[in-house]
């Protein structure tokens, strides 16, 4: 999909480059734009070893266990068939605790492991639990403390300030986090009730049956 996106997209500039005469400024901004890239990267890769170290210090002096502890009793309402079965909750605390630390090299291994515990514990096989919806949508809106790739960004286009983003971060990331939640557990009320009324539906029939027998 990604593929054909991009294709359409040179497509269409091709395309009015050449309707308004502007083919030379398009390929000149190609090239630029490619020098730029590389430019980037060398930028951001000093900033993102010098974070990663420094994330990898804290995980291997501990911060990931002892933030798992602190959100355990927070975790184990939002995600309580897990913590109920005990498949995957502590794989849940260190992935999202990595995510909000700014780890997100870590996180991704720890939420894969995750998903597979809670998929074992899960009854049907076909379809994700609710726990396991809550936890994606946490993973793509957790809350981030040190968000290392934009403030290496942020520092990369010439920023003065590039940490001045944290608070406004914190913030947005918050409200994301607690909205993805709110709005999980909503869909998966109705989806219950729904479920419920058609199974009380179901049962509900052949007693009509019987009856009018």
């Amino acid at each position: 999909m990604m593929e054909k996106c991009f294709f359409v997209l040179v497509s269409i500039s091709v395309f009015f480059a050449v309707s308004t005469g502007n083919l030379s400024e398009v390929s000149n901004a190609v090239v630029d734009g490619a020098t730029k890239a590389i430019s980037l990267i060398f930028s951001l890769a000093g900033a993102m070893c010098l974070w990663s170290g420094i994330m990898e210090v804290l995980r291997e002096a501990g911060a990931v266990q002892k933030l798992s502890k602190i959100l355990s009793p927070i975790l184990r309402r939002v995600f309580p068939k897990t913590w109920k079965s005990g498949q995957g909750k502590e794989e849940i605390c260190a992935a999202l605790s990595a995510n909000i630390l700014g780890i997100g090299n870590a996180a991704t291994p720890l939420a894969l492991a995750a998903m597979e515990k809670m998929q074992s514990a899960n009854p049907d096989k076909e379809r994700a639990t609710d726990d396991m919806v809550t936890f994606a949508i946490l993973g793509a809106s957790s809350l981030d403390l040190l968000p290392t790739t934009l403030i290496a960004l942020r520092r990369a286009a010439g920023s003065s300030a590039p940490y001045k983003i944290l608070m406004p971060v914190w913030i947005c990331s918050a409200v994301c986090a607690v909205t993805g939640v709110l709005l999980s557990k909503l869909c998966a009320l109705v989806t219950y009730k729904r479920q419920k009324k058609r199974l009380k539906k179901a049962a509900l029939q052949p007693r009509k049956v019987a009856q009018h027998d």
